[in-house]
């Protein structure tokens, strides 16, 4: 009798063993939302992940649109192509072309942890903030959470890019308002990062002049045109729109720790 019952608690506690096993195996098959902050549980944790409400953007006292808050961007992160406006048209000279084609996944700047530049952006969140926090701005700042923690400063204050600029990641950014629009021309710009995941290319002859609106209280539209004529035949301009996640803070993202990913990226450039 007593090892009947030794048999049945055994074959009961091996059902529930597998049990468990199996709710495991789906909960790391279950997809994920590809754009979640890192260590945050993502859009799927509802204490985070506030309802974004309806209603026109806000302003700050001085009348200029507030565009603070954390956002998500579908900006150029795989093929900066897919972002081009109707009527426009990307074209590679032959030898930026010929970059293009060359060019190795596990190259990828993004994946070894530099920054990504402009316009691509990483599909981590990403908040801006300004300084002063009321009346009129002399700097904003993009906070990114992704890669090295790294940041934008747009100059507000009506300062004009100097003459002796050292070549860097994100450039010299200086920005003004049109009407509902902030306007953001930056020069300066090294040679060294990809614009998306297929490697289209730059030189450092790149100036973009990027449009933010925020057409409604989630919504901030980016419109970027690139003007490079050592990479590209003529002028072309992408659009991408970002989101807002109300309830989301920047978590703690140190992409050069414990980075596998270099080692599993083989092949050519591409998605």
């Amino acid at each position: 009798m007593r090892a009947q019952l030794t048999a049945q608690v055994t074959a009961h506690l091996t059902a529930l063993a597998a049990l468990v096993l199996a709710q495991s195996v789906l909960a790391q098959l279950a997809p994920r939302d590809p754009t979640s902050p890192a260590g945050s549980g993502g859009a799927s944790n509802p204490a985070l992940v506030g309802t974004v409400p309806d209603g026109p953007p806000p302003k700050l006292p001085d009348g200029t649109p507030d565009l603070s808050g954390v956002w998500v961007g579908s900006g150029p992160i795989g093929d900066i192509s897919m972002g081009v406006v109707p009527g426009d048209e990307l074209v590679l000279l032959p030898a930026a072309k010929a970059l293009m084609d060359s060019r190795m996944a596990a190259d990828d700047p993004e994946a070894r942890c530099l920054p990504t530049g402009v316009p691509r952006i990483a599909p981590y969140p990403w908040r801006i903030a300004q300084v002063p926090a009321y009346g009129k701005a002399t700097h904003l700042f993009f906070l990114y959470e992704g890669n090295i923690h790294s940041f934008r400063q747009i100059f507000m204050d009506g300062r004009e890019h100097p003459d002796d600029l050292e070549a860097s990641w994100y450039g010299h950014s200086v920005g003004h308002w049109e009407g509902e629009t902030l306007v953001i021309e930056t020069v300066g710009f090294n040679d060294l990062f990809w614009f998306d995941f297929v490697g289209h290319p730059h030189t450092t002859q790149l100036r973009t002049v990027e449009r933010y609106t925020r057409t409604k209280i989630g919504e901030l539209e980016v419109v970027t045109t690139i003007y490079d004529a050592g990479a590209y035949a003529k002028p072309f301009t992408v659009k991408f729109t970002h989101t807002l996640r109300p309830g989301w803070e920047l978590m703690e993202y140190i992409c050069n720790e414990n980075n596998q990913d270099v080692e599993h990226i083989r092949g050519p450039a591409g998605l």
